[in-house]
């Protein structure tokens, strides 16, 4: 993960059980410091449920902090997973 500019936030890699923790931990400041948010997810490679939960757990701390966000180019896999359970329809999903 890595800031790309002031409301950006690029994810690379895997979103899985073991790296969500640390993702977590790294996005609270940027959450905190930016009055919007877009997360490119487009860098992820592999992500299984607990990378979804990473993301609705980043909506609920932008409504918390009352601060939009914007999840962009969420890859295939990722989708489909988000489809099957209906998070797709709550999720601030958007393309890049």
């Amino acid at each position: 993960m890595r800031p790309e500019g002031d409301a950006r936030l690029r994810v690379e890699g895997d979103l899985s059980f073991y790296s969500v923790p640390a993702l977590q931990e790294q996005a609270a400041p940027l959450f905190a410091a930016a009055a919007e948010l877009d997360v490119d997810l487009s860098g992820v490679e592999r992500a299984d449920s607990a990378g979804l939960a990473l993301l609705i757990e980043w909506m609920r701390e932008a409504r918390r902090l009352d601060k939009p966000l914007r999840l962009l180019n969420m890859p295939a896999q990722m989708l489909d997973i988000a489809r099957v359970s209906s998070l797709d329809e709550i999720l601030p999903l958007a393309r890049d």
